[in-house]
């Protein structure tokens, strides 16, 4: 414990389960909470159907709600994985977000750290997001720290941004001269609007599918600019960052493309994710030098040729500057877990509109 507290370089283990529920996503990082020194193993736990379907009946749900099949199946699957993981010297645990209201009732991150550190024997940084939310901030996005060190750490000397495409989009500016994330300047992070959610609501719900492989179904179809024009209606766009949304925020794309055949259904919202992302980067200070893009939005050739075609900057996957698209998430719940433990901040104002930086996490030591 010594070393740890003094600053030494930690290898921390990040698991992320996301709003996509796919499953959890577990990765290794080493830092000293400031610089990345080394990427580590990672791993990967998909839910079966059962336990995907627990997840999605306590999507909504509040503290004081009855979580308990969901928490069974949070808790067990993390344990399951992260015990795959004994060089572990710290664990970031982000737990499963079922609902999200900064405005309102505040932040759920379902999952127990306590129980999850006595599983593990190691000790375990948790509920990240409920600090800055009773601060005053959005809770979201939480990476940005994280993609401000990937920054440092492949050597951009421009403005670069860093896109996640998972079951929300969430963009990321960064200006790498800044030497520190918290500085005036150095980032600018929103929630661009949704992205794979609602698609994987829609493919599952008319063909049984977990998600629009290889964007297959969106290329057949063609994009329904009517439908297009109304989802852009929504008032979140014109809304200033920093900003964050829900799960289930644009719960009318289902409705907009309801009559439409699957594939065009599929065009459409495809779309929808992209242009709200082009909507984000008007928000941006200056133009970036490229667009990183993580999470599984990535793999999606639709997509992707819609945002290169949209935007004036290179677009790229962040495995082309030597990055981990699938675990960039958990890596970054890795690196924040140190700097909760060193006391650095997590969030800025300009990361999630919190009024200072500050610290968010609960420490579960063994």
């Amino acid at each position: 414990m010594k070393d740890k507290l003094k600053g030494a370089p930690l290898w921390a283990l990040g698991a992320m389960s996301g709003t996509s529920l796919d499953g959890v996503d577990a990765a290794m990082v080493q830092t000293d909470g400031q610089r990345i020194l080394a990427f580590g193993e990672s791993g990967y736990r998909p839910y079966t159907a059962p336990e995907r379907t627990a997840l999605k009946a306590a999507l909504g749900r509040w503290p004081g709600e009855d979580t308990r099949a969901a928490l069974e199946v949070v808790q067990g699957a993390h344990a399951e994985l992260l015990a795959g993981f004994p060089q572990a010297e710290l664990v970031g645990f982000h737990g499963q977000t079922l609902a999200h209201e900064p405005r309102g009732r505040g932040t759920h991150q379902l999952g127990d750290g306590d129980a999850l550190a006595r599983a593990l024997c190691r000790d375990v940084v948790w509920d990240f997001r409920s600090a800055d939310v009773a601060l005053g901030g959005e809770g979201a996005p939480l990476a940005p720290f994280f993609h401000f060190a990937c920054a440092k750490w492949i050597g951009a000397t421009a403005p670069v941004a860093f896109l996640n495409l998972g079951g929300v989009g969430n963009l990321t500016w960064i200006d790498p001269s800044k030497s520190a994330p918290e500085d005036e300047g150095a980032l600018l992070a929103f929630d661009t609007g949704p992205a794979n959610a609602p698609l994987n609501d829609l493919v599952a719900e008319r063909l049984g599918l977990d998600c629009d492989r290889d964007g297959a179904l969106a290329a057949k179809g063609a994009v329904v600019d009517g439908a297009l024009e109304l989802f852009l209606e929504e008032t979140y766009f014109r809304k200033m960052p920093p900003k964050s949304l829900d799960r289930d925020d644009f719960s009318l794309m289902m409705e907009l493309v309801r009559e439409l055949s699957d594939a065009d259904a599929a065009a459409t919202m495809t779309a929808m994710a992209a242009t709200a992302v082009m909507l984000g980067m008007e928000h941006c200070p200056g133009p970036p030098e490229r667009v990183l893009v993580t999470g599984g939005g990535r793999h999606n050739p639709v997509m992707m040729a819609m945002l290169a075609a949209g935007l004036d900057c290179e677009v790229a996957p962040v495995e082309s500057v030597g990055l981990d698209g699938d675990m960039l998430e958990a890596q970054a719940f890795a690196y924040l877990a140190v700097r909760v433990l060193r006391g650095l901040p997590t969030s800025a104002p300009g990361t999630t509109g919190v009024a200072a930086a500050v610290s968010g996490g609960q420490i579960s030591r063994v």
